[in-house]
């Protein structure tokens, strides 16, 4: 992104957080029912805070997970058959600084072909952008990463968090893609700004836009999914609901935060031929735990396949 395209997204994507709506692929959205709801949140944390499930929540969001499954997909080029992927979803280390030493020693000794991260490093707007990514880096000191390292942002980073992040060196894909080579092929990675909050037209251009080469897309939220499989991708990698974080016994989201394609909240979905995993997240929003509902990192195998067949 040129510095000017870069200053005309940044004083958009401002003028959307100043202003009294949040857009996004449905358009622009009122912001009461968030506030009411924040504010729900606040009181049932603080009302937790009095009981022993305070202390029960704050231990399950430091039991961290590492999903590791192989997908297959048709189309991959031979060359990426058996390339390993790391999907980092809503660290927000900032809420809860502890997760960031549970992620190193789940994560420690890990090597890898790419590291994606799929927004929302940040999380309390009132802490440092330093010290979010900060603590990202603290967590991601012990894996060993062979290729790119590419990020996009979510809904809870600012416009600051993007040069944050170059500065440590993540590729941050802003509604543009990145060609991906190995041993003389490619693949093409899309990466769109949060389209939850922050939607334009530019994100619908960006699918359109990376050709006709196998295609994998990063976006915060699934809410893209639809037009991502309308377009030929075979790949969605996705965050934003935490997988509900506080949920129903056996894992059910009582909230997901989608306003469409909610089908796909949690965990491998499909949506016509492409494959999408929706992360639970490695950090917490307020209030700062977790029931039914682990942190995780997704560590992804791709498999090439001449068939169309389920995620393994």
């Amino acid at each position: 992104m040129s510095a000017d395209d870069f200053s005309q997204w940044a004083a958009r994507r401002r003028a959307i957080a100043g202003s009294r709506h949040w857009v996004s692929p449905k358009g622009p959205r009122t912001r009461w029912r968030k506030a009411i709801f924040n504010r729900a949140l606040a009181l049932f944390g603080l009302g937790l805070r009095l009981t022993p499930l305070h202390a029960r929540g704050r231990r399950n969001a430091l039991d961290l997970r590492r999903i590791e499954i192989e997908v297959a997909l048709p189309g991959l080029p031979p060359a990426f058959d058996g390339y390993r992927l790391l999907h980092v979803s809503d660290t927000h280390l900032d809420v809860f600084p502890e997760i960031a030493e549970a992620a190193h020693r789940l994560l420690d000794g890990l090597a890898i072909d790419l590291l994606a991260v799929t927004g929302d490093v940040h999380g309390d707007h009132r802490a440092s952008i330093d010290r979010s990514t900060s603590l990202l880096m603290r967590a991601l000191r012990g894996v060993t990463v062979r290729g790119p390292r590419l990020a996009v942002l979510g809904n809870h980073d600012a416009v600051e968090m993007a040069p944050a992040l170059s500065a440590l060196g993540f590729e941050v894909l802003i509604n543009r893609s990145v060609a991906v080579e190995k041993d003389g092929q490619r693949l093409i990675v899309t990466g769109l700004d949060d389209v939850h909050n922050f939607y334009s037209e530019a994100a619908r251009f960006a699918l359109r836009d990376s050709g006709d080469a196998f295609r994998i897309a990063l976006v915060h939220s699934a809410e893209m999914a639809d037009h991502a499989a309308e377009e030929g991708y075979a790949l969605y990698l996705s965050g934003h609901t935490h997988g509900g974080q506080i949920c129903l016994p056996g894992g059910r989201p009582l909230v997901t935060q989608l306003v469409r394609c909610r089908h796909a909240a949690v965990g491998l979905w499909r949506h016509g031929r492409m494959v999408g995993y929706t992360s639970s997240g490695l950090g917490v929003s307020e209030p700062a735990m977790r029931f039914n509902c682990r942190g995780e990192v997704a560590l992804i195998t791709l498999r090439r396949t001449d068939e169309l067949r389920p995620a393994q």
